[in-house]
């Protein structure tokens, strides 16, 4: 699959994939100087870059796990969409979860872009659903004997 990227300024990095097999594509800061993020603070940071995912795809924006582990910095919104039809620069809302301030600076891997199908759906609304051994049994029902 090929998917049509567009540089908006010259220091963008393009996604780039750590192994042959990885599933995410590293998203890179792209910033004109250093950005902090104070501990439990979101910033917006910008890759420079505009896609156009093909359409049934979405872009899933996930944390990188080392990013995550080591620095704690995470997507704010924990996986962020890119829909298809989105033209605008990829951003990723980056969310300290630390207790001390971690710095952003320019061409940081910040985030991973896996490219997602998904099946588009019509709710039908009824009177009733079908009946399940679990029923409505919610967070944790399964886990009980």
């Amino acid at each position: 699959m090929e998917i049509n990227i567009l540089r908006l300024t010259d220091t963008a990095k393009l996604p780039d994939r750590g192994s042959a097999f990885a599933a995410g594509y590293d998203l890179f800061a792209d910033v004109t100087e250093d950005v902090t993020i104070a501990p439990h603070e979101t910033k917006m940071i910008g890759t420079g870059l505009a896609m156009e995912i093909p359409e049934g795809y979405f872009g899933g924006v996930f944390a990188r796990s080392g990013l995550s582990a080591k620095e704690g910095l995470r997507p704010a919104n924990c996986v962020g969409v890119v829909d298809s039809d989105y033209r605008g620069e990829v951003k990723v809302a980056l969310h300290n979860d630390g207790e001390v301030p971690r710095v952003i600076t320019s061409s940081e891997k910040i985030a991973q872009l896996v490219v997602v199908p998904f099946l588009a759906v019509n709710f039908n609304e009824v009177s009733e659903l079908s009946d399940t051994v679990r029923g409505s049994g919610g967070f944790g029902s399964t886990g009980k004997h």
